[in-house]
């Protein structure tokens, strides 16, 4: 049976015990066995928590009921309409409606943070209605997404946007949404997307607990299928990771039939797949198609790891990681051909011009907002609201400082901008009391 424990709530006790417990007679002191003591009741009351509130992994064949579809409108004024904007220039026939009802898929290690914080930003300012997970940042992901863990949920609602961690589960999305909802997701190259789950993970994934080295992702990739299991802990971060947030079986060989049966569900329920690689230009592509302002699309990068902590992927281990994430890498190549179709007919040279428009003005933002210009190491931040969450056992995540004596007009969108998710969906009302308890029991572990 497929494991359902989230990443973020299973955690790396036994690792240490694996790491440390031969040497533990000779080198952990009397507090040091009480702390990890301490740190194992809490877990249990943790794993205890959790066990009653998540459901387990559905199998594959298993559909979880169909929820009826929503009714009533979000009790916002005609949104659209007060968004209606015309630049000066535009003739009556080239119009068009801002979009406001979104569901955006929120993939793992593709920079979806970000766009996250573009989403959240955009729902605040114009009061739309999201649909929010409860009690914690994900809707108790890895498990199918189901309608019910909607935070507030009232039969026959609609919402506005959904955008936060899940694995997809369209009948219970669609039932939260209006029909003329857009749905959008983003990826990375595979080869990528591993690596950085390896690092961010690896700590909660069994299977990597016994591999022997400093590179223990070297020593995976090439060899997976010694240190693989689909029934372990968590495994479905190391195997296309993608598929598998898009709902569908993580495990197919990418000749498999299930792959284009994949394929095509994906290019018929998502109106737009962006391309980490080339955020720019789909950011544009999204603007262009949800008919925004560039306004709306100023970003900073948000929970990306330290320079020091990057592994750079040879060429052979990148050829591997593909290899190894092959129905990963046929989904990724699929949507990179269809996201360049959609620049061509955008246009290259406007393009081109859009996207050093978006960087000039996100230029500006970062000389407004940000103290220093750049991201810096978590113990840099001065302001406590401003630290992203960590993996378990590192410090890895960037964050920023916030200039002092920022101008009226930008403070507080220079502070949202910036504002982690975590602090982010507090602030949009959100109890994350399991997150933030399985952040103490994290500190309590790193003691």
């Amino acid at each position: 049976m497929r494991a359902f424990f989230s990443a973020e709530l299973l955690p790396g006790f036994q690792e240490s015990l694996w790491r440390d417990g031969g040497n533990m007679s000779h080198h952990t002191s009397r507090s040091g066995v009480q702390k990890l003591v301490l740190g194992f009741l809490f877990i249990c009351v943790t794993m205890v928590l959790y066990c009653f509130s998540t459901p387990g992994l559905q199998a594959d064949t298993q559909r979880l009921p169909v929820a009826a579809p929503c009714r009533h409108p979000p009790a916002q004024k005609t949104q659209e309409q007060k968004l209606f904007h015309v630049p000066l220039g535009i003739s009556k026939m080239e119009r068009c409606t801002p979009k406001v009802n979104l569901m955006f898929l929120k993939t793992h290690k593709a920079a979806s943070s970000t766009i996250l914080n573009i989403l959240l930003r955009f729902g605040q300012k114009n009061q739309l209605r999201f649909a929010l997970p409860d009690s914690r940042n994900d809707f108790l992901y890895p498990a199918p997404f189901d309608h019910t863990l909607v935070k507030d949920y009232r039969p026959g609602e609609c919402f506005n946007i959904l955008c936060n961690h899940m694995r997809f589960n369209a009948p219970e999305v669609e039932a939260l949404l209006p029909d003329d909802a857009f749905f959008f997701t983003i990826l990375r190259d595979p080869a990528l997307v591993f690596e950085s789950s390896f690092h961010y993970y690896n700590r909660v994934m069994p299977l990597t607990w016994r591999i022997r080295g400093e590179d223990k992702l070297s020593a995976f990739i090439k060899e997976p299928e010694r240190y693989f299991s689909p029934d372990g802990i968590n495994s479905f971060y190391l195997k296309n990771l993608q598929l598998f947030d898009l709902g569908h079986d993580n495990t197919l060989e990418p000749e498999d039939v299930a792959v284009d049966q994949a394929i095509q569900a994906i290019s018929e329920r998502f109106q737009l797949v962006l391309i980490a690689e080339h955020f720019e230009e789909s950011l544009i592509l999204l603007k262009d198609a949800l008919c925004w302002q560039m306004d709306d699309l100023l970003y900073f990068k948000l929970n990306a790891r330290r320079g020091a902590s990057v592994s750079l992927l040879t060429p052979e281990l990148k050829a591997k990681g593909r290899a190894w994430n092959g129905a990963d890498w046929r989904l990724y190549r699929h949507f990179n051909a269809t996201l360049w179709a959609r620049v061509d007919a955008y246009g290259r040279k406007r393009m081109e011009r859009d996207v050093r428009e978006l960087r000039r003005r996100n230029m500006e933002m970062s000389a407004i907002c940000i103290d220093g210009g750049k991201a810096v190491e978590e113990g840099d931040i001065r302001d406590e609201s401003m630290k992203p969450w960590q993996p378990l056992g590192e410090n890895s995540i960037l964050g920023y400082n916030l200039r002092t004596n920022i101008d009226q007009e930008y403070s507080e969108l220079c502070r949202k901008m910036l504002t982690p998710e975590i602090q982010y969906l507090t602030d949009l009302g959100v109890n994350l009391w399991i997150t933030r308890l399985w952040g103490w029991v994290k500190g309590i572990i790193a003691l």
